[in-house]
């Protein structure tokens, strides 16, 4: 898989220290698992009163990226999808919410 790194988490990146892939260590600067990042990630979260998890940035970017026009190959590329269900997902609500855009527009200008 492969993921261009934005220029918003590049300029982070450079601000830290330099080395291996790992770049989100826990204690003792091992490497942190999906599943201990994502308890930190949903502690952090209560902590603050939000009622959030990692998860959910990862449904927030697939919907970002559907909303903007990504293509279920697209989307399969960026999150690492090998089949179309989880990506049809997206493109079709961001389909019918711009069908439904496009359609009042058409509404206004047949009301004018």
């Amino acid at each position: 898989m492969f993921l261009p790194i934005l220029p918003e988490l590049a300029k982070t990146l450079e601000t830290g220290p330099v080395g291996n892939e790992t770049f989100i260590c826990g204690k003792g600067g091992k490497k942190l698992t999906k599943e201990t990042f994502g308890n930190l990630f949903k502690n952090a979260c209560n902590e603050a009163g939000v009622k959030k998890s990692a998860h959910g940035l990862r449904k927030l970017a697939a919907t970002r990226a559907a909303n903007a026009g990504a293509t279920v190959a697209q989307l399969k590329a960026i999150f690492g999808w090998t089949e179309d269900d989880m990506a049809s997902l997206y493109t079709k609500t961001a389909d019918r919410k711009r069908l439904a855009i496009e359609a009042i527009k058409k509404l206004q200008k047949g009301a004018g």
